[in-house]
């Protein structure tokens, strides 16, 4: 780990590494929103830590977030989930995976690509924060509180507000490396 100022909860290698590379960078690939999306809401009630260290086993047993794949899994592979000790073994967070990839598929017809109906929330470019202190960044927002009404609306489980503006912060959505975070300006200019 090197000596630059990040962002408070960065503290152990896996999350400076996160930190320093995905954290807050703008994603338009549909798979990787989705894929976010998942991870988020599994994350629930859990520390992103305990994520990020079984992010590669759920890229291997969920088919690389394909959509198209997660939405056809049967109780065969439900069953497969559960029993797999590298995942979060969640009945309703693996069930929501399917249910949300099925309704994400539908978001992608309607609007053309899952990208655009997210992005759209923050009118297509990151909302730039300016927290002087971690303890500043809110749990919420009020395009948060639209997004997880309208995926509530359209079907979509474990989506609530602070699940989504977890997911915005972590697709580039908004902004909300600190001030005296290096990646902050870094961020700012996208």
């Amino acid at each position: 780990m090197s000596n630059r100022r990040r962002c408070a909860w960065a503290k152990n290698p896996r999350a400076v590494a996160y930190h320093d590379r995905e954290w807050g960078v703008p994603v338009r690939s549909d798979r990787r929103l989705f894929e976010m999306l998942i991870l988020e809401g599994a994350q629930a009630g859990l520390a992103w830590d305990t994520v990020l260290a079984k992010r590669a086993r759920y890229r291997a047993v969920f088919d690389g977030f394909d959509p198209k794949k997660v939405a056809r899994y049967g109780v065969r592979k439900k069953a497969q989930l559960l029993a797999d000790p590298g995942i979060i073994r969640n009945r309703a967070k693996i069930d929501a995976a399917v249910l949300n990839a099925r309704q994400a598929l539908a978001v992608q017809k309607e609007f053309g690509s899952f990208s655009r109906y997210v992005w759209a929330f923050v009118e297509g470019r990151p909302v730039q924060n300016r927290w002087p202190r971690m303890r500043q960044v809110p749990a919420r927002s009020a395009v948060s509180d639209a997004l997880a009404k309208d995926l509530k609306r359209r079907g979509f489980k474990f989506v609530g507000t602070t699940i989504m503006y977890a997911f915005m912060q972590a697709v580039g959505m908004v902004n909300d490396h600190t001030l005296d975070c290096f990646r902050h300006w870094a961020l700012h200019r996208r």
